[in-house]
């Protein structure tokens, strides 16, 4: 298995090399050269297996033997281990043909658990083999942060650092961050917005001379093994209800894109999908662009939902190139003009796109509604992120015949403050954090300024 970039202009890389590389050198990012396929057979002797199974069987293709089958199998159990839920991610049904896919039974209650529990592992696997150390350089508007440093912060071979957006994350959510207290964990509060945040992560790997040779990794949904471990859920959900023998729909909160591009991976592989639903909040670029053809830039928006404040999606670049016919040059051009000023896509490629997708969007005061409206007819208590999905979910299903699968990104617990806005008296923290609000933080305020970040973590890393 090969990886090339999204811009046409790197080299085509080995699993162990994208792991290790994160971003091209062109500024794209690396998707598989080829989409290794599931037969129907295949799809349909994964029913009933464990998540674990599944998760071998869908992601060994894209590691390429780099890793032997025992070895990976191993990574994959351990990372799965962690999660408090026997079956990792299961399926609760809402309505007749309405269900919610939790993702928030991992160590740190959000769906990124699903992926960098395993990254992690792999990092550290193949960072053993070569005899190095490395420098994790992420950016995070709240949950990608925690999941990371709980994936990362037992390796032997990698020091975290952590960029957040300074008061613009929930006290859960920095807290989960700022009380890991371990040697190889530097979080860093920037005086911006997230997207100020990944820029500068993205400004680092194109030029990483501030670490004197040292190797920089991605943990962002910049990194394939991100995407590659995310397309597992969709398929082991897919298959739960009746995959591949039916088509099932999904319904994803969306801001970066990696994990709804995760699930359009799965439908690439063979999981028959009959629609996929994008659902925003008031930071909407992703529902301009597919209902408007708007694909630009706005104000940044603090919203009850902040993992989904960001201007840019990053991942939709990785969706262009294939609604694009896989043209670099096209692609490259485009996200040029993008930067500069309002952009448009071409018609065939927005035609290519409404194909499988529909999108959505959503306010602070439907979000409040959703949750009350969501529990007063089900019980389950959403939190904001999943309120937009279910919300969307209702208003955009294409029909009442496909099972819609709506993925429920994070605990309630994570965004009490939401939840007491929308009446209710609050949400426990699960046992193994309920003294989350009382230990002991440890971070580092900052400017948002490249070279003041760049020098923090050059005198800190180990």
């Amino acid at each position: 298995m090969r990886y090339i970039s999204t811009r046409g202009q790197a080299p085509a890389l080995s699993f162990e090399e994208v792991v290790l590389t994160g971003m091209a050198v062109d500024g794209g990012l690396y998707v598989p050269e080829t989409v290794p396929q599931l037969s129907h057979e295949e799809l349909a002797a994964m029913a009933g297996l464990s998540y674990a199974e599944i998760a071998f069987r869908v992601m060994k293709p894209f590691v390429g033997g780099e890793i032997d089958d025992d070895t990976f199998r191993g990574l994959v159990r351990d990372a799965y281990a962690t999660f408090s839920h026997d079956a990792v991610v299961p399926l609760n049904q809402l309505d007749a043909n309405h269900f919610l896919l939790e993702l928030f039974h991992g160590p740190t209650l959000a769906f990124k658990d699903v992926a960098l529990q395993l990254l992690g592992r792999i990092l550290d696997h193949f960072l053993a083999k070569r005899g190095e150390r490395a420098v994790i350089m992420g950016a995070t508007s709240g949950d990608t942060g925690s999941a990371a440093i709980e994936g990362c912060r037992h390796c032997d071979h990698l020091d975290i650092f952590i960029l957040h957006p300074h008061n613009r994350v929930s006290e859960v959510q920095r807290r989960q961050m700022t009380s890991v207290l371990a040697d190889n964990v530097f979080n860093i509060a920037i005086e911006g917005n997230f997207d100020d945040a990944q820029a500068m992560v993205k400004a680092s790997f194109a030029d990483q001379a501030f670490l004197n040779g040292a190797r920089l990794v991605a943990v962002n949904s910049i990194n394939w093994a991100r995407i590659m471990a995310q397309i597992v859920y969709y398929v082991a959900a897919g298959v739960a209800l009746g995959a591949p023998h039916r088509e099932v729909s999904f319904c994803v909160p969306s801001a970066n894109f990696g994990n709804l591009f995760a699930g359009y991976m799965a439908y690439k592989m063979g999981l028959p999908v009959k629609q996929f639903i994008i659902a925003t909040n008031a930071n909407d670029i992703l529902h301009r662009t597919l209902a408007d053809n708007d694909f630009s830039k706005r104000e940044l928006a603090a919203t009850l939902a902040p993992s989904m404040d960001i201007v840019v999606s990053s991942n939709f670049e990785r969706l262009l190139f294939d609604a694009y016919d896989r043209d670099g040059n096209a692609v490259r051009e485009l996200l040029e003009r993008f930067q500069q000023e309002p952009a448009v896509l071409a018609e065939a490629p927005l035609a290519k796109l409404r194909e499988k997708f529909s999108s959505f969007s959503v306010d602070d005061d439907t979000i409040l509604e959703t949750i009350r409206d969501a529990h007063h007819r089900t019980k389950a208590l959403l939190d904001p992120h999943t309120a937009t999905g279910y919300r969307a979910a209702e208003r955009a299903r294409a029909d009442a015949v496909t099972p819609m699968i709506t993925l429920a990104t994070a605990h309630p617990a994570k965004f009490a403050e939401a939840v007491v806005r929308a009446g209710f008296s609050g949400v426990p923290l699960p046992p193994h954090m309920d003294d989350l609000l009382e230990r002991e933080e440890r971070y580092t305020v900052l400017p948002a300024e490249l070279k003041a970040v760049q020098s923090f973590i050059a005198d800190n890393r180990r």
